[in-house]
């Protein structure tokens, strides 16, 4: 399937520029503000995996299950990611 040609004015491309420069200066500061707080959630990933194992998860309503130590998952490798 082809795609309508069409052309774009200088002062849209000018636009078009000026703010993907200003998104990518936003997706940075979003970024390392992510990484500035993984130490704090690595601690809240560990104090929540240590309260679903001694206090438990609801399974319905009132019925709570502990999550036994081999349930938990390993922490990967790989850097943390955020979806934004």
């Amino acid at each position: 399937m082809k795609s309508i040609a069409h052309k774009r004015s200088r002062e849209v491309e000018a636009w078009l520029r000026k703010e993907v420069a200003e998104q990518k200066v936003r997706y940075r500061k979003i970024v390392q503000e992510q990484d500035a707080l993984e130490p704090k959630r690595d601690k809240w990933i560990a104090e929540f995996l240590q309260r679903i194992q001694t206090r438990g998860v609801h399974v319905h309503f009132d019925q709570m299950r502990k999550v036994r130590p081999e349930e938990i998952p390993t922490k990967p490798k790989r850097k943390f990611r955020v979806v934004f």
